[in-house]
């Protein structure tokens, strides 16, 4: 049973005395206790859809689509069950710990705060609490952290605390906006771990948003890959990384560097990333795709719920992609 299905959606927001179209025609679901990994370049829309799903779009945001949570349409709910939703159900880890952590209070009200507000704990037991969770999450000494400010605290401690406050609430969803981004190489696989671990053991859904597509095939259960606001392959994770249907899944992974392989030069995609508003009326991969023939640039391909390439079925079948 699905527990977030995502349908039609499509975000465009105001700009010069026009809209400019930032998401389209996204559909994706994900079940419960799902992990699912929505990857693509800076500017893909990501990040967008997922903020959408909680209604944190930008100020004049036009939203169409339906975003179905639990069998409630979100994109009806009004201010009051929206923060209801924010505060119990969904949780969301930023990319960037400290520009969501009040600097001038303390770890422990930051951890406790939510507690005492949606759980209705006590100050002591949800400070007991806070202990447990900083400890799971690799934090020793929990203690003289809660006492600690944000400034004090490295930035892979940071992200530990902020996965720790999302945890406290065990919310259903966790959406993570690419929250190792910031981090070191291996930082990075430190906190993934943790997350990863923990969300399985309290049986939480995920949506993990990163630009990384080894990094969500080795997390997530399956991989949606955006290009231009839509989603142009969704596949389970073994099956997209082994054998990629769509050019640009094919790109992403070409232009990782594998430590099994000695190369001098790593492939490329060439030219640039386009954003939905500034996408040609065909298939907006095409400008960059070594497999395009001019049909490409005269219709967009409909994703059927696994690609979006009219070319898919004939290049898999050469082993072109």
């Amino acid at each position: 049973m699905s527990l977030l299905t995502i349908s039609g959606l499509a975000l465009a927001v105001p700009s010069a005395g026009e809209w400019r179209t930032l998401v389209e025609e996204v559909d994706l679901t994900i079940g419960a206790g799902e992990a699912v990994g929505l990857v693509g370049e800076s500017g893909s829309g990501k990040s967008m859809t997922a903020r959408a799903v909680l209604g944190l779009t930008p100020p004049g945001a036009r939203v169409s689509g339906s975003i179905v949570f639990d069998g409630a349409e979100v994109t009806s709910l009004g201010a009051k069950e929206l923060r209801a939703l924010r505060a119990r159900r969904i949780g969301m880890i930023f990319q960037d710990p400290r520009a969501h952590i009040n600097p001038v209070r303390s770890v422990g009200d930051f951890l406790t705060e939510a507690m005492v507000a949606n759980l209705g704990l006590p100050a002591r037991e949800a400070a007991a609490r806070a202990v447990r969770l900083l400890a799971e999450v690799g934090i020793g000494d929990g203690a003289r952290r809660l006492r600690q400010y944000p400034h004090e605290l490295s930035g892979g401690l940071l992200q530990r605390v902020m996965i720790a406050s999302v945890l406290a609430l065990e919310p259903d969803l966790i959406l993570a906006d690419e929250p190792t981004t910031a981090l070191d190489v291996t930082t990075q696989s430190e906190v993934m771990a943790i997350l990863d671990e923990l969300r399985r053991e309290r049986g939480m859904a995920m949506l993990l948003i990163t630009h990384d597509l080894e990094l969500a095939a080795a997390t997530c259960d399956r991989l949606a890959v955006m290009y231009a606001g839509r989603i142009v392959e969704a596949r389970e994770a073994g099956s997209l990384t082994a054998a990629p249907l769509h050019p640009y899944t094919s790109g992403l992974l070409l232009s990782r560097p594998r430590l099994e392989e000695t190369v001098h030069r790593l492939l490329v995609i060439p030219g640039r990333p386009v954003a939905a508003f500034e996408a040609d009326p065909g298939c907006a991969f095409a400008p960059r795709c070594a497999h395009a023939l001019a049909a490409c640039g005269e219709a967009r391909p409909v994703f059927d719920g696994t690609v979006a390439c009219t070319r898919s079925a004939e290049l898999t079948l050469q082993g072109e992609s």
